[in-house]
């Protein structure tokens, strides 16, 4: 069983084995010599009392305030739904499908350059979203179904 205390000088905690009390040693941390204390003489440093509980907390008492007027708005409504904007504007609503497939050349692949392209003359403010298309189709070379992608491009236009 080990001896926990600590030094006298610098409050260092050290722990000796129960046959090393009553001897003499330097403290590691101070320098200073100091006698480890005896299991019967008790421990130098007992060991602290247990904390006290943490106090009760305070009972809290919540109200409602009552108003005389009637409160400002803090949500406003939007004047009008994008829905019906869409369809009461001079531009509708409509959707461009690009396939990988449909932008292959011989040796080249022009996917990106469509999808630029085509970004490019609807522009970015008539963009509604775009998004990714995965797909699978019938290779007719080789007679096996392909997996691929694409992108689906939402625009008023």
């Amino acid at each position: 069983m080990d001896l926990v205390f600590k030094c006298p000088h610098c409050e260092q905690e050290l722990e000796v084995d129960a046959g090393g009390a009553g001897t003499t040693l330097q403290c590691p941390n101070c320098s200073n010599t100091i006698t480890v204390p005896s299991q019967e003489s008790g421990d130098q440093n007992p060991a602290p009392p247990p904390a006290p509980a943490p106090p009760a907390p305070a009972e809290k008492h919540f109200s409602v305030p009552s108003h005389t007027a009637a409160s400002e708005a803090l949500i406003t409504k939007t004047s009008r739904p994008l829905d019906v904007v869409a369809k009461d504007g001079d531009k509708k609503m409509r959707i461009k499908t690009i396939k990988r497939t449909d932008c292959q050349e011989v040796g080249r692949d022009r996917f990106d350059e469509r999808v630029s392209d085509f970004l490019e003359k609807v522009g970015q403010l008539n963009i509604v979203s775009i998004n990714t298309v995965n797909y699978s189709a019938l290779d007719m070379a080789t007679l096996k179904e392909v997996q691929d992608y694409g992108v689906l491009v939402v625009y008023k236009g």
